[in-house]
């Protein structure tokens, strides 16, 4: 698990990738360009069939499994899309999937999950306490009767446990979308992406590192969830007790390891974005897209705000990771302000 994640995984993910995946589009439209100062295209992940990105991981990670890993299926843990990737990939290759998803988490990617199959356990109140439980029931299934694992896997017969971050095979698929980019663009100055637990980022930034050196590799985090950003640029590992973000997708209290040293490497800055700003760019992108991003999708956008002066006259690309927004949040997040009038939006 611990194998370092080269160019050439990426290379060799991608016919598996595109086997099962379609490209994404990547477009730029004259007003959002205009409101921020740059040549600004977007990476239309939220056009995957599941609306995110980490589909292309799953497909990846799931046609790599062992014959004996097949049988036995798969556990993750998930606040909804890395758990659709996995549930996705596993209905169309025959392998069993179970998600272990926060008890309070969107309530539309759990429903979408069991309708591609997946079995759920719901506990925790985050994406940590779930991913406590999560391995716990890996590391110990065959405990004595009573025991939480005990409920549900019988000893030895524990699924393969796939991690949300530290899977090179799902780094190398995630990256596919940046050879994408670089293929349309490649004189690229800019890329900015969303950071959850880094798997997005670092395929994105070790494709860059091979195709363009020149381009920055930015990051984006919520202020409510700086762990990764803390530990990005401590060079240790930091962890947070609470978790102040709506945008589940980048919503976690700390780094993966090997997600974080390839950041520590490859990435160039990483940028924290507030509620507020997160909730400008999804109205901003609806307005003049006419595509709804999740919070997590839209983050890129609102760090491309946040230091447009840096970005002038650049050709910047952002990532829209992710369209999976709960449609129950959006009526206040449309009430919070007009969406190109905002204060601090170039008009």
């Amino acid at each position: 698990m611990n194998e370092a994640v080269t160019f050439c995984h990426v290379e060799a993910a991608e016919p598996i990738v595109h086997r099962w995946l379609a490209r994404t589009p990547l477009y730029e439209y004259p007003t959002l360009s205009r409101s921020l100062g740059c040549g600004f295209w977007l990476k239309h992940e939220n056009h995957q069939p599941l609306g995110a990105f980490k589909v292309r991981g799953g497909v990846n990670l799931i046609h790599s499994l062992t014959d004996d890993e097949r049988q036995r299926g798969i556990i993750a843990v998930s606040t909804g899309n890395h758990g659709q990737s996995l549930a996705w990939a596993c209905a169309r290759m025959g392998v069993p999937c179970t998600i272990v998803v926060p008890a309070a988490g969107n309530a539309d990617k759990k429903t979408a999950m069991r309708a591609l199959g997946a079995k759920l356990i719901e506990h925790g109140r985050d994406f940590d306490e779930a991913k406590s439980f999560c391995e716990q029931l890996v590391s110990a299934p065959g405990l004595a009767a009573g025991d939480s694992a005990q409920k549900h896997f019988a000893p030895g017969q524990a699924p393969r446990y796939v991690h949300s971050a530290n899977e090179p095979k799902l780094i190398a698929g995630v990256g596919t979308y940046a050879l994408e980019i670089f293929e349309t663009l490649p004189a690229l100055d800019v890329l900015i992406v969303p950071i959850g637990l880094g798997s997005g980022i670092c395929g994105a930034a070790i494709v860059a590192q091979q195709l363009s050196p020149a381009t920055r590799v930015i990051g984006v985090q919520a202020e409510g969830a700086p762990a990764v950003t803390m530990s990005w640029r401590s060079g240790t590992i930091v962890t947070t007790e609470k978790i102040g973000t709506s945008a589940e997708g980048i919503a976690t209290r700390g780094p993966a390891t090997i997600t974080l040293e390839i950041m520590r490497r490859l990435v160039h800055d990483i940028v924290l974005v507030s509620e507020s700003e997160i909730e400008h760019a999804i109205r901003l992108l609806l307005a003049t897209t006419h595509n709804l991003a999740e919070g997590a999708g839209a983050a890129s956008t609102a760090a491309a705000l946040k230091i447009r002066s840096e970005l002038a006259g650049k050709r910047v690309v952002g990532v829209l990771s992710g369209g999976n927004l709960d449609v129950r949040t959006l009526p206040k997040i449309l009430a919070g302000g007009d969406p190109i009038g905002d204060p601090g939006c170039v008009n």
